[in-house]
């Protein structure tokens, strides 16, 4: 198994693509810590990881809180001893505002969990490491709308850019003390995200369905999982500070 006796902290591990890393991290010999705001639905997938002789534990985390982010972090540390793999997969949706109908609310929102909550986690992770003197892997949940500018509303595209930007000098200033951090940037995936998208701007809709079109499909949250086992393990021990856009495609048009 790939990820044999590794243990990785999964965000937004409740559904979506976090519970398909998850699902298949234990699947592959992790021991997983469930971070969710939502609780319940982390024991659901808690349970069913355990129904199939995995290993894992649940812990609530609003990763906009300093208090969660850190203490799943030494959960990880309390219970399985270590941390190896740190997957930042939590974010929000903004409601497709451009810039002149961007509230400060929501955009301090959607930062704070979207950016601020990847930051404090990468922060307690490489911290722990490098006392440890041990070599440890960081997976950022990016998004194409990481890498363009037509995929969702400014506080969603701005956030995700600066993730690019974060992973990229984390992955050069931690290489030589073998810490990797590396990122997804997926297309449109079969997630409820969609859940967090609330008082639509009609332009921005408009306007980002545009190129919305021209997405080939959906993806499976599956699909980003084998990729995020990929950037886990030793087979890309050799890639560090780059970001891996798994869109079937789509991005390719422009």
């Amino acid at each position: 198994m790939k990820l044999q006796d590794k243990v990785a902290i999964v965000t937004g591990a409740a559904s979506g693509m976090g519970k398909a890393i998850a699902e298949l991290y234990a699947k592959e010999g992790a021991k997983v810590i469930l971070a969710d705001y939502n609780l319940e639905g982390a024991k659901a997938v808690e349970e069913s990881i355990a129904e199939n002789g995995g290993t894992c534990i649940a812990v609530k985390a609003d990763v906009s809180q300093l208090e969660d982010v850190e203490n799943m972090v030494q959960t990880a540390i309390d219970e399985y001893g270590t941390l190896d793999i740190l997957v930042n997969n939590a974010g929000i949706m903004d409601g497709f505002e451009p810039v002149g109908e961007i509230t400060d609310e929501k955009w301090d929102r959607i930062f704070d969990i979207n950016l601020k909550g990847v930051m404090r986690a990468m922060r307690k992770a490489v911290n722990y490491w490098l006392e440890q003197n041990k070599e440890g892997v960081i997976i950022n949940t990016i998004s194409t709308g990481g890498l363009n500018g037509a995929h969702a509303g400014a506080a969603y595209v701005a956030s995700k850019h600066a993730v690019v930007g974060l992973t990229k000098n984390a992955g050069f200033m931690y290489a030589h003390k073998g810490i990797r951090v590396n990122g997804i940037a997926p297309g449109a995936v079969e997630t409820n995200i969609g859940a967090s998208i609330t008082n639509v701007s009609q332009l921005g809709m408009e306007r980002s369905g545009l190129t919305h079109k021209l997405s080939p499909r959906s993806g499976k949250p599956e699909e980003i999982a084998q990729v995020a086992l990929f950037l886990a393990s030793k087979d890309s021990s050799f890639m560090n500070g780059t970001v891996v856009v798994v869109d079937g495609g789509w991005t390719s048009a422009f």
